[in-house]
């Protein structure tokens, strides 16, 4: 909603002493090039955290732009050193095709316009990067699956979380269950934004509200914290600012069900600040608190492991192990198929806010 939400908490934690599952990065590159990533839209996500973050990155840089404000233009140019010819805007872009300085577009437009220009994203021939939430329905995420796969690229969507090593160990006790079976899952996230922009974020039709906009922070994580896919869920959802949430949801509660009868409770808002993630198991318990910020997630197990292992710039990381599975042709650490299986779950969830009914999901 606004820069406040986007504070970040320093971690300077040591590396915990248990293994992680391996990264992405340790994958050998084939190649010394870098690859050329095109940025599509130059709000406050692309200017203040992807721009600097790919100054960063190994195997990847900025070398252009698309967007639809002039006035942003030299200033870009000036700041990265952006070529004329590798300056779009929405009607233009179409010409990507034809440029090989850029190999990579990434969609960073509001949720409701991720279908459209992903997918002629797509068209050119480039691989593609979209932001989270991957779409607003299950259908757009479809057409842009089937558009990479019809233009043989590949499609990855920007959870930062999954390549963040403190998640990634969560990822992996999901499967080898050092607590043993997990019964209870919490993920919730949340910010106590008192004074909200009038911005895309509240507007319905371009994918705004809290569960789009955060809320798939929790649902991702739940699925990832069980390594299941839920079979029911119900959910609720509320303002106590109706003048200002006229189109979209404050806050939203839901619950998940799983077959192993692990049970996950999801909160999100705007209205409160909320940032955990714990696992509730038959032989104890573990957690990251923050779970979601980006810096300083960092947490701890109930026999006093601490889950705290420093990485300078998430989104340097994601974009280089994006990198990484285009060079040596693996796939992608967060395929579209992963960004759907959230998207079709947010529609229930709503269905089942709406319909004050349990939904089910098989």
């Amino acid at each position: 909603m606004n820069l406040d939400r986007r504070s970040f908490i320093r971690n300077i934690g040591l590396v915990a002493g248990y293994s992680l599952i391996p990264s992405i990065n340790l994958f050998s590159n084939t190649s010394n090039k870098k690859l050329g990533v095109c940025l599509v839209a130059l709000g406050n996500y692309s200017t203040n955290i992807l721009a600097p973050a790919l100054q960063l990155t190994k195997y990847c840089r900025l070398t252009g732009i698309v967007t639809g404000t002039p006035s942003k233009i030299p200033i870009w140019q000036k700041k990265y050193n952006i070529p004329d010819n590798n300056v779009y805007n929405y009607e233009t872009m179409d010409r990507i095709a034809n440029n090989p300085d850029i190999d990579i577009v990434y969609i960073v437009l509001p949720t409701g316009l991720h279908a459209k220009y992903a997918i002629k994203a797509a068209n050119t021939g480039k691989h593609v990067w979209c932001e989270k939430p991957m779409a607003k329905t299950e259908k757009e995420c479809l057409s842009i699956i089937n558009a990479c796969q019809k233009n043989k690229v590949k499609l990855s969507i920007g959870y930062r979380m999954q390549h963040e090593p403190n998640t990634q160990q969560v990822i992996q006790w999901a499967t080898t269950k050092p607590y043993g079976n997990i019964n209870t899952v919490y993920a919730e996230i949340g910010y106590n934004v008192t004074n909200p922009e009038k911005s895309w974020r509240l507007n319905a039709k371009l994918g705004g509200g809290t569960m789009y906009d955060l809320g798939v922070y929790s649902l991702n994580a739940a699925r990832y914290a069980t390594n299941e896919e839920p079979i029911s869920v119900t959910a609720e959802q509320m303002t106590t600012r109706p003048h200002i949430f006229t189109e979209t949801d404050e806050t939203t509660h839901f619950t998940l069900e799983f077959p192993s009868g692990a049970i996950a409770h999801g909160k999100t808002s705007v209205g409160k600040d909320m940032h955990r993630l714990r696992i509730d198991a038959d032989k104890g318990w573990y957690q990251l608190q923050p779970f979601s910020m980006y810096s300083g997630v960092q947490g701890n197990t109930s026999d006093g492991k601490l889950l705290n292992v420093y990485i300078e710039n998430q989104q340097a990381k994601q974009m280089d192990d994006d990198a990484l599975s285009i060079l040596n042709n693996t796939n992608p650490l967060v395929p579209g198929e992963e960004g759907m299986k959230d998207i079709r779950i947010v529609e229930a969830i709503y269905k089942s806010a709406k319909e004050n009914r349990k939904i089910s999901l098989i």
